[in-house]
């Protein structure tokens, strides 16, 4: 499928194909789906889209903006060798491992603004499913049983951020109505906004009074394992831990032997391994209620992600520099 919008130039110079044709002076996008195409209508003139689910060759040697599919890894990044593109526009906000899936002289946006709204009213909801016992209830209803139980509240809960980006900062907007202690940590102490963060250096001695534990990180290296067998130590007992950031965040080892023996609660959108397979003990242990990885899957994403897009494609038209860039190879 192939969508255009006007034939008029965009001010570059006509472009020979691999046939050695002379194709038009449009700026042209190649998107994953359809669906993604239509909801960039109506588009500037002299901007063509093109649907390419990246799963076989590109169908030209330029393409000025390539989006690749949603949640697919870096699967189709091989396909992009040989392509002449301006940018490869992200759909996650996560970009861990993509550099060196990538071909020389690429750059590389990730999509923050799409989906920090959607995973923080995850976190949210995994944060009261647990404390007020909604994944028993869900059971009980299934089972036609009524089982009144006296839960934890949210509200007067001392909350750890871990994290204090896009996502965090979503978290914490939406924490504020719950009337929460909020503690925000990041990689430094500061005061943004008129909100005293944490740094990440500070983290051991915040852990003993925390009673539930967010995190909103980002993966990789510096990040791996943030929580491991010493941070889960120090925390209380009945203590909450929830991830919507990214599964290594997490020492699973360690988190499965603290859930196993009832001490440590979790509610988790992201683990490690992923998917996390049939028969793992974190399937089975006490207080764990795992949701998989559906933080950004939301119905905000289509139209957010649409607006991005616009967006790039608008840079690009006026000579400007994209937005989000994160990568160059």
């Amino acid at each position: 499928m192939q969508i255009s919008a006007g034939a008029q130039g965009c001010g570059t110079e006509p472009r020979t194909g691999r046939a050695g044709t002379v194709e038009s002076m449009t700026l042209a996008v190649s998107v994953p789906t359809a669906e993604l195409a239509r909801d960039l209508e109506p588009l500037p003139d002299g901007v063509e889209v093109i649907v390419w689910e990246m799963d076989a060759p590109a169908p030209r040697a330029h393409l000025d903006i390539v989006v690749p599919p949603y949640m697919s890894g870096t699967s189709g990044f091989g396909h992009l060798a040989g392509v002449e593109t301006r940018l490869v526009q992200g759909e996650s906000i996560g970009y861990e491992g993509i550099e060196a899936k990538l071909p020389p002289g690429v750059v590389f946006a990730n999509a923050a603004t799409v989906h920090e709204t959607s995973t923080a009213e995850l976190a949210v909801g995994l944060t009261l499913a647990v404390q007020r016992h909604l994944d028993d209830f869900a059971r009980d209803t299934a089972a036609g049983r009524w089982a009144p139980t006296y839960a934890q509240s949210l509200a007067d809960r001392r909350v750890l951020l871990l994290g204090y980006g896009g996502v965090g900062k979503a978290v914490a907007r939406r924490l504020a109505p719950f009337e929460v202690d909020l503690v925000p940590v990041a990689s430094h102490a500061r005061v943004e906004d008129g909100v005293s963060v944490h740094g990440i250096d500070e983290l051991a001695e915040l852990l003993p009074s925390a009673e539930i534990v967010i995190l909103t990180l980002p993966g990789g290296d510096a990040t791996r394992h943030i929580i491991g067998e010493a941070e889960l130590a120090a925390l209380p007992d009945g203590a909450l831990v929830v991830n919507v950031g990214r599964g290594p965040l997490i020492d699973t080892d360690a988190l499965v032997r603290h859930t196993a023996a009832g001490r440590i609660r979790a509610a988790l959108d992201v683990t490690d391994p992923e998917p996390l397979p049939a028969g793992h003990p974190l399937w089975s242990s006490p207080g764990v209620l795992i949701s998989p990885h559906v933080g950004g899957a939301s119905s905000a994403m289509h139209p957010r992600i649409a607006a991005l897009v616009r967006r790039q494609i608008d840079h690009l038209l006026a000579g400007e520099e994209s937005e989000n860039i994160v990568i160059r190879t």
